[in-house]
């Protein structure tokens, strides 16, 4: 094995999903478990008005894509999954969860539309 810029970003990558996965599990927990929803949709700085309506999707966003990266490293490290395979689930995990979490935090903190009333 010839150790080059495509094996680094192929052992971070791998290396990378253990505290994502963690992260999002820890995530889920508090909104599940512990019923903390500081972190709900935050947008600047600041929740949003209701963070309990927006909670049990931010909960189930978390831990499904913790379960998934789970089975990704559990599929590497035991069922021996082949790169492309491996890397194309941990890939689009990631940024499927970037983006839903920006569509529900924006729609957490939807501005009217039209005029302004007084």
């Amino acid at each position: 094995m010839v150790f080059d810029i495509s094996t680094a970003l192929t052992w971070i990558l791998f290396l990378a999903m253990f505290p994502i996965a963690f992260y999002w599990y820890r995530h889920a927990w508090r909104v599940f478990i512990k019923k903390d929803y500081s972190d709900v949709a935050v947008k600047g700085g600041k929740s949003p008005q209701n963070p309990r309506k927006f909670a049990p999707f931010v909960g189930i966003l978390n831990l499904l894509g913790g379960l998934i990266l789970t089975y990704d490293i559990i599929g590497v490290v035991f069922m021996g999954l082949p790169y492309e395979t491996w890397s194309a689930i941990a890939g689009s995990t990631i940024w499927m969860k970037i983006i839903f979490d920006f569509i529900i935090r924006r729609h957490a903190h939807m501005e009217p539309w039209g005029r302004k009333k007084k």
